[in-house]
Formats: C-alpha cells, sequence, structure tokens
C-alpha cells in the first residue's frame, strides 16, 4: 500500500498556503509598496535557507463528504533560516490575512516561534505587519462572549530578551499586540511611510475624543525614532533587513556563546593625524565624536543604533581589530553633550544590551554633566540619569574609558565605575572636576572682583592661574587619571583593550 494520495493532500494543502490571503490582496499588498510575508523571508535570510514549520497550519473549507474544499493558511509564517550562515529563528505576519490579526495567526504558532529561539539558543527576527491581539468587535460576536486579557506565549517573550538577540521589524500599521512584539526586543526598526506604530489606531483615538488623522500622524517613524520607541528607521524593506543582519554580525546567538572576531584588514598601528587637531582648544567650540570613532575603529565597521533619541548620546557597535566592541560615546554638538533623560535611558539600555551578550565597553567621553533647567526637572532627570549611572556600576564587563575633554558633575563620574580596574586614558584636551571652572569663577571670585578697580583684568588673572591648577598634567602628577596619551594613538590601546577583553 502506498501514501501517495496522503502525500497529494500534503502538496495540495501547502500550495494553498502559498496563495495566503489570495490574488487580490498580494496585489493590493504590493500596490502599498509592501512585499508579501513570503517575500520578505526570502529577502532576509540566505537564499534557499528557510524551512518552514507548521505551513499548512489554518483553517480549512470542508464539503459534507470530508473532502477539502479550500483552505486559509494562518497569517503567522515562521521557520529556521540562516543569516551570513548562522541559523536563527525568523517570522512574518502575513498582512493579506485578516490584516495581520492576532486571531487569524493560531497562537501556538506564535508560542512556538518565540520558545524555539530561547530553547535553541538562536537569534530572533519577527517582521511585523498586524493590526492587532485579541480579535475584532464582530470576533466577539462570533465568540459568543468576551475574556479576561492574557498574552498567549508571552513569558518565552521575555526569556528571549534574556537569551538571544531579538530582532522586531516594523514593515505595515503595528497596533496593540503588534506594537508590544516590536518593542519588546533588543532592536527595531520601523520602514518611513509604510509602518506606523500605536497602542490603538486613529478610530479607536477619536473614539476617546481624538482630532481625526491618518496613521502616518498618530505613529509615524518620525514620531518614534525620535522618542525611543523604536531604535532606528529605514527607507525600504531592503535597508531594514540589511540593517537586521547587520545588528546581528556583532553578537552571538545566544548569551551562552561569545560574539565572533571577524577578518581584520585594517592595521592595528594605524594612526590618524587628523585626531591630534580634532578637538579644539577653546572649550566653546565643538567637533565630531562620530568622526573620532569612525577613525579609532577598524574601517567601515562602525554601526550606529538610536541616533534620532537621546542624541547627546552616541550607541554604536564597531570592530577593533576584528574584535565587536559595544561604543557609548558623547556628542557634543547636542547640548553640549549633557547626559538629558532620553539620553540618560539609551545609555541605560545599551550598556544592558552590552552586559547581557558580554560585549565590552568602550566609553568616549565629553560629557559636561546632566541637564539642567526647568524642563530637565519635568523630565525627572537626575533619577533617570542616576539609573544610568547604576547600570554602568552593575556592569561586568571589561570597560575602556578615553577621556576626549569635558567630565563633570555626577554624570562625569558616570564613565565608568570607579572601583574597579580604571582601563582609562585622557587626551591631552581631558578637562575635568566638580563643575567647570570656566563659568564658576565670577561667583567663586565675586567678593574679590568686587573690590577690584579692573573686576575684567583681575577675572581674567583669576583665570590664568585656575587654567594652571586645571592641567590634566596635574591630576597625571597624582595618578588621578591614569595615563594621558597621544590622539593618534588611541586606535592602537584599544584594539590592545579589545583583544584582551575577548580572553577574560
Amino acid at each position: 500500500m502506498s501514501w501517495e494520495k496522503e502525500l497529494e493532500e500534503l502538496r495540495r494543502r501547502q500550495a494553498l498556503a502559498e496563495k495566503m490571503g489570495g490574488a487580490e490582496k498580494l496585489a493590493r499588498q504590493k500596490s502599498r509598496g509592501k512585499l508579501n510575508a513570503r517575500e520578505r523571508l526570502d529577502a532576509l535570510l540566505d537564499h534557499g535557507s528557510f524551512r518552514e514549520i507548521g505551513k499548512i497550519a489554518g483553517k480549512g473549507k470542508y464539503a459534507d463528504d470530508g473532502s477539502l474544499e479550500d483552505f486559509t493558511a494562518s497569517n503567522f509564517i515562521f521557520g529556521r533560516g540562516r543569516i551570513n550562515g548562522r541559523n536563527v529563528v525568523a517570522s512574518a505576519d502575513d498582512f493579506t490575512v485578516r490584516g495581520g490579526a492576532a486571531d487569524a495567526a493560531i497562537h501556538r504558532k506564535f508560542a512556538m516561534a518565540e520558545q524555539m529561539a530561547h530553547e535553541m539558543g538562536l537569534p530572533l527576527i519577527r517582521m511585523i505587519d498586524g493590526t492587532g491581539g485579541g480579535g475584532s468587535v464582530r470576533s466577539l460576536e462570533q465568540l459568543g462572549f468576551t475574556y479576561v486579557p492574557f498574552v498567549p506565549g508571552w513569558e518565552h517573550v521575555v526569556r528571549n530578551l534574556e537569551t538571544v538577540p531579538v530582532v522586531a521589524l516594523a514593515l505595515g500599521p503595528c497596533a496593540g499586540l503588534g506594537a508590544a512584539r516590536l518593542v519588546a526586543s533588543h532592536y527595531s526598526v520601523m520602514v518611513k511611510g509604510i509602518a506606523q506604530v500605536f497602542t490603538a489606531g486613529p478610530k479607536v483615538a477619536e473614539g476617546i475624543g481624538e482630532a481625526a488623522m491618518s496613521n502616518e500622524a498618530l505613529g509615524g517613524a518620525d514620531i518614534h525614532a525620535r522618542n525611543g520607541v523604536i531604535d532606528d528607521e529605514a527607507e525600504s524593506e531592503k535597508e531594514a533587513f540589511a540593517r537586521a543582519r547587520a545588528f546581528l554580525s556583532y553578537l552571538p546567538s545566544s548569551r551562552k556563546e561569545r560574539a565572533a572576531r571577524a577578518i581584520n584588514h585594517d592595521p592595528v598601528h594605524r594612526r590618524e593625524e587628523a585626531l591630534l587637531s580634532i578637538v579644539p582648544h577653546d572649550a566653546k567650540q565643538v567637533y565630531s565624536m562620530r568622526k573620532i570613532i569612525d577613525a579609532v575603529a577598524d574601517r567601515e565597521s562602525v554601526f550606529e543604533m538610536g541616533a534620532r533619541w537621546g542624541r547627546s548620546v552616541i550607541t554604536a557597535f564597531a570592530r577593533f581589530d576584528g574584535w565587536p566592541v559595544a561604543v557609548l560615546a558623547s556628542d557634543p554638538t547636542f547640548l553640549g553633550g549633557s547626559w538629558t533623560a532620553d539620553a540618560s535611558d539609551k545609555a541605560r539600555r545599551f550598556v544592558g544590551l552590552a552586559e547581557l551578550f558580554r560585549l565590552p565597553v568602550i566609553h568616549l567621553v565629553d560629557n559636561p554633566g546632566f541637564m539642567i533647567g526647568l524642563e530637565a526637572e519635568k523630565a525627572g532627570t537626575i533619577r533617570r540619569g542616576v539609573d544610568a549611572m547604576n547600570a554602568i556600576y552593575k556592569a561586568t564587563i571589561p570597560w575602556a574609558t578615553i577621556i576626549i575633554r569635558k567630565a563633570y558633575g555626577v554624570a562625569g563620574a558616570a564613565m565608568s565605575n570607579h572601583t574597579r580596574f580604571q582601563y582609562r586614558f585622557a587626551w591631552p584636551s581631558g578637562d575635568w572636576g566638580s563643575l567647570p571652572m570656566e563659568g564658576g569663577a565670577e561667583v567663586a571670585y565675586k567678593a574679590e572682583l568686587l573690590k577690584s578697580d579692573d573686576p575684567a583684568a583681575e577675572l581674567s588673572k583669576i583665570k590664568a592661574r585656575l587654567h594652571a591648577v586645571t592641567s590634566p598634567f596635574r591630576t597625571a602628577e597624582q595618578f588621578l587619571i591614569e595615563d594621558i596619551i597621544d590622539p593618534r594613538d588611541t586606535r592602537m590601546l584599544l584594539c590592545e583593550f579589545a583583544g584582551m577583553a575577548a580572553l577574560s
């Protein structure tokens, strides 16, 4: 007896699953400038590497004699694939089947995709294009009852955040559970123009008195790339897939492993002459910290995340002699590098990511302190700043600090955990203390200035004396800064650090 008849049934069901929501809805998806779910999996993963799990799960329509008349597949597709030869779990919502709504997805598939990632120790990529969670109002009428909310499989989402790299790509409207799945990740990207994120959509918002607005106006990338809901935005799906692959290239498959070293073709002893004069002598003039990062890291290895929010802090992955490293840096072009509430949150999250996956941190410091003023107080800057400092003090990963220019106050002290070995260097431009001398001289010497016949000349003399005291070489005499270095030697020293950190 042959099983060919049953295998023919299997092939028929598989073919029906590949129809997804049908030709009309696939055409509508394409007209919106969007790939369909299966095209997305093909574009993200190494060619031919995807092995789908649960392809024929869905809803069948049967004749009176029990034969299959038609079949609609689940709108959640997942399986094992490869990215740059490495195994991953990849999933994609199929918007052509009930708009990607979770009540058409079969909850067990969603839960199993998440479970597969943490139990097998594989990175997870979610491609989200879905409208919500528990179903529509119409589906509740069909059920005939309501239920106390819960999210099947969410325990696996939580475990994944503690065990494997999780990437989420917003590739369409993401509301309710879709939005939750997006932000419950280590790295999230929205595609501009086609993706929107909201707790509930515009029509629901209108129900509580909000003015009528479009999806884009309520939850577009321009909003969420600035407020930290998502990490990055992309111009196209192709760019989003490239960013996902790049992010994963710096991380291990799970926290039980170490990130892989890449082949390095950039000389470790390369010295960039531009670094000698990149920091102006005038403390009021700014410079590009990103140019410094590019100059000291392996060429073309820098991958920045979250550039549009918490802008006084730069967070990036980079490689030093091939070793992957987490780079935390100040951006003096935005508020002088002062840590705002958002910048503090950004630093805290990034340090937590580095700690989870055992990436050493290189911290390039030019921090005049926490942001001050009424708006800073309203934002709870000190609480969120101290949370960031606590994350730095709790970190156990290898840590190197380069003081480029300013390091003042409590925020300046968050450059590293002072109780650990200080793998730390300062450039000759280093300027530190409990508060800036430049701005405090008038207050500290107010009495002397009032007595002087020429307050301006007296202030100039006072500042000259203070300039001598604030020389970084005076601090080095006391071994309160470990080493002052030629900026051109920074790359060599950090490559040395990355190599040692990889073995620790």
